[in-house]
């Protein structure tokens, strides 16, 4: 896959800006480009609507039930191309032009074997100060849990390349064919996007993995060798999924003491207070009033993510695996009721695997909530991926605890601790059974406000700097994998954008000068 700056560029000469947003890469029969921050409307899903901004920045990949063919690019809505205002399908033609012209090969890459770059990024990923020192802060806050069994499987998950996946193990083809039919019928997956994604929805739901067949079917990359979302997105190169999950980490410990100290002091009078000075000091928890449960809050971002070792695999020319978005059919997901709570596969395959460890409703509500807190109408969302992740482990959701079924049959987050003290979900209108740590973790799984506009902003400014450095764009698989990635690895995107709001092209170019003087690049 070419980088998204060249491939906008080669747009530029084409569609010029009028009210616009650009849609850039190749993209095959049945697909399109969601604008990143567009609201998501199904075709999308990974933050579920929050993602709303940056409508000028370039794009992630998505599916869509449109038939188009094969392209590099095209206008959105309100485009002006040519010097016409056109629909996008015109653009299509032009995109079809260039790809011709360019000669880059229209083939998707095949994703039902596993990923030819994952050694690779490995390689890379371990000789990344930035990302092994991310790796070390992840086990470093798993070690802090208490309770045994969250804090072994955490650390399993995290530190252990050749886990087993729980949920895979004895899961045959025909099983996999059964329990992708149930998803559709169910209406946990949409049935147009069998004949869409790569490998229909059977690679999507289960990403190809090593010893497939055996009773240990292991990862296909380390946690540390994963990039943090689809290529041109967010933390999107070997090591980015470690250093995005220290960014959650950080953030949903803070917001738990933040909570703890403005909502749980109290003055001595026995009533609530804020200490003035609270920010000053060291927080402990056991200064508040309310619990708040500190392995559920160090556990959660460590495990939300960890499945994008299996979905965001690499390609050979240093691109990435394309990833599913399932978990409703992105229509009637509400109970029937206009709604979609399609979201990405990764969310949906570690809940899976939380629960066929056997893992706590509490804490496996929280993991479910990364994407969407259950609040504000959304609380179908969270059931939904719970009932697509207990297919796919192949447990009963209720049964186990992880669902509830109320007064009216319809299934709902279930009264966990002490919130069936009152049936919340009996009152009018219909209250959801929530903890604090579901909110808590939802909040803090949202830099995806910088992260996203940090990568493609910087891949501009990187392509505009290659040939300094002796790399040419147009090769693809030598620019991605000896430029692109291994200067994101090492440096952060974050890190680059910041320096380039403060210093301009310069500031950018001297950390790259500090990797080729390391041999990096």
């Amino acid at each position: 896959m070419l980088p998204v700056p060249w491939r906008s560029k080669v747009l530029g000469a084409v569609c010029a800006p009028h009210n616009f947003v650009w849609v850039a890469g190749i993209v095959c029969s049945g697909y399109r480009f969601v604008p990143v921050g567009e609201k998501d409307t199904g075709t999308r899903g990974a933050k579920n609507g929050r993602e709303k901004s940056f409508h000028h920045s370039l794009t992630l990949l998505s599916h869509t039930r449109s038939s188009l063919s094969c392209y590099i690019g095209v206008c959105t809505e309100n485009s002006h191309c040519g010097g016409r205002n056109v629909r996008p399908r015109a653009c299509v033609v032009i995109g079809l032009a260039m790809l011709a012209l360019a000669g880059i090969p229209a083939l998707a890459q095949d994703q039902t074997i596993p990923g030819q770059g994952n050694a690779n990024a490995a390689a890379l990923s371990r000789r990344s100060p930035m990302v092994q020192s991310a790796m070390q802060f992840l086990v470093s806050q798993a070690e802090t849990i208490q309770d045994q069994t969250l804090r072994k499987e955490t650390l399993d998950v995290v530190t252990n390349a050749g886990m087993c996946l729980q949920h895979r193990v004895g899961l045959t083809d025909a099983k996999k064919n059964a329990l992708v039919q149930q998803m559709i019928a169910l209406g946990l997956a949409d049935k147009k996007d069998d004949a869409t994604f790569p490998g229909g929805l059977k690679a999507g739901i289960f990403p190809p993995v090593i010893d497939e067949d055996s009773p240990c079917p292991k990862q296909p990359q380390p946690y540390a060798a994963a990039p943090g979302s689809s290529f041109g997105g967010h933390h999107s190169y070997p090591g980015g999924l470690a250093v995005h999950v220290s960014n959650n980490e950080s953030a949903d410990v803070r917001l738990a003491n933040e909570y703890r100290q403005v909502y749980g002091r109290t003055g001595a009078n026995q009533l609530p207070v804020i200490d003035r000075d609270w920010l000053k000091q060291a927080t402990n928890t056991a200064d508040s009033a309310i619990f708040i449960d500190q392995d559920i809050i160090v556990a959660a971002p460590l495990w939300h993510d960890w499945a994008k070792t299996l979905v965001f695999q690499w390609n050979a020319d240093g691109s990435e695996f394309r990833e599913l978005n399932f978990g409703g059919n992105g229509a009637t997901d509400a109970s029937g009721a206009a709604g979609d709570s399609k979201t990405g596969a990764h969310h949906i395959i570690g809940v899976a695997e939380s629960m066929k460890r056997g893992l706590s409703p509490a804490f496996v509500i929280t993991q479910a909530s990364a994407h969407s807190a259950p609040t504000n109408g959304n609380e179908y969302k969270v059931v939904n991926w719970l009932r697509a992740a207990a297919l796919m482990a192949q447990i009963d959701p209720v049964a186990k605890g992880y669902l509830y079924i109320d007064k009216s049959g319809r299934l709902r987050l279930p009264p966990v601790r002490k919130l069936g003290g009152v049936d919340l979900t009996a009152a009018s209108p219909s209250q959801t059974n929530l903890l604090v740590e579901y909110t808590l973790h939802g909040l803090s799984d949202a830099d995806f406000t910088y992260s996203i506009p940090a990568v493609t902003s910087v891949q501009v400014v990187l392509q505009t700097l290659a040939g300094q450095f002796g790399y040419d764009f147009r090769k693809t698989s030598e620019y991605n994998n000896r430029y692109r990635n291994p200067v994101l690895s090492f440096m952060t995107a974050e890190r680059l954008l910041i320096l380039y709001s403060e210093r301009g092209p310069d500031g950018v170019s001297m950390e790259l000068k500090k990797l080729r003087n390391a041999g990096i690049i």
